[in-house]
């Protein structure tokens, strides 16, 4: 691993290949160095832009795998790049702010972001969710494998249900969509409203209410000790991730 100083903050890179072709938008030309270090060290390409209309120009004819966004831009607001990527890209977004508001956060995953990290955070946390969302890309929901295992869990797509130890866990079909629906999006945090518009197909009802009630109650069927879950992660204030545990 490779350490790397930014201002209070020290990066540790990890050294596990990435390939991709990463487009950073910042106007701070330190923070454009300090992670294009960080993801070059595992392989990463890098772009750099300093301004909005310079990283969707880039978007456009570079073609990135993955873009990263600094809400504070000089020529236009974070929120403004990200809705005009989104009008013709499914690149993923991965936005960077100083800025800790969860309603900040909800607006920014709604208008089509795929993550959000706040400043300060380690580089490790940024390259894993870098790698997470590059996964997602390479493998399209047309083709996902028929069984995605996550610790003790196997969640079969194509039977339509979670196995522990090769018997099926007995799921509801509103528990079993809500797997569904976090699994196929792995690595990727959805909002409250994404998800309860995805399995509930309304736009009425309290959201957060209703997901805190039925993600308990998955939680107590897939995880090794639901009350410290490791496969289906909270993020306060904003919704849900599910994480597949890394092997090894």
């Amino acid at each position: 691993m490779t350490s790397i100083p930014v201002g209070h903050q020290r990066f540790v890179v990890p050294t596990e290949s990435l390939d991709a072709l990463v487009l950073i938008i910042d106007d701070e030309p330190q923070i454009r160095k300090a992670l294009a270090q960080v993801l070059e060290e595992p392989g990463a390409r890098v772009l750099h832009a300093a301004t909005g209309a310079e990283g969707l120009a880039l978007a456009a004819s570079e073609h990135p795998d993955l873009v990263i966004l600094d809400l504070g831009l000089p020529d236009m607001g974070g929120d403004d790049v990200c809705r005009e990527l989104r009008a013709w890209s499914q690149v993923p977004i991965v936005v960077l702010s100083a800025r800790h508001s969860e309603a900040e956060k909800v607006r920014l995953l709604d208008l089509g972001a795929d993550d959000y990290l706040t400043k300060p955070f380690g580089s490790a946390e940024l390259v894993a969710r870098v790698r997470a969302h590059l996964r997602r890309v390479v493998v399209p929901d047309a083709e996902l494998p028929a069984v995605v295992r996550a610790g003790p869990i196997e969640i079969d797509f194509h039977k339509r249900g979670a196995f522990r130890g090769g018997e099926r866990l007995h799921l509801t079909p509103l528990e079993w969509s809500l797997l569904r629906t976090l699994a196929t999006q792995a690595g990727r945090t959805l909002t409250h409203r994404q998800l309860f518009d995805a399995v509930w197909a309304r736009s009425h009802g309290n959201a957060s209410q209703y997901l805190r009630v039925f993600i308990t109650a998955l939680r107590k069927k897939i995880e090794p000790d639901p009350s410290a879950p490791q496969l289906i992660v909270t993020e306060p204030g904003v919704g849900y991730r599910f994480e597949v545990p890394r092997q090894g």
